[in-house]
């Protein structure tokens, strides 16, 4: 089954997003994807935090704002609830 994404923050640039998921077993992780502009393959993950697992939401947004240059300073509003399909 695919993970359901639970938030989805786009930069700035619009060139990155980082989603917050809930995984069948009722934990969260987060990637953050990159979407180069001059390609139009689409969003390609960074791998770089998907592997991690938190018990809660807030432990994966808190940690996506903590390491995650870009949303450390972001005070946008996330886009609704979604299926994951990257």
């Amino acid at each position: 089954m695919k993970n359901l994404v639970a938030t989805s923050f786009d930069s700035p640039s619009g060139h990155y997003c980082v989603d917050i998921f809930e995984r069948d077993d009722g934990t969260f992780g987060l990637e953050e994807y990159r979407q180069d502009p001059e390609d139009l393959k689409g969003w390609f993950p960074l791998h770089r935090h998907s592997g991690q697992v938190f018990v809660t939401y807030e432990g994966a947004l808190d940690h996506a704002k903590a390491v995650i240059v870009w949303m450390i300073a972001d005070t946008r509003q996330p886009q609704q609830l979604k299926v994951c399909d990257r």
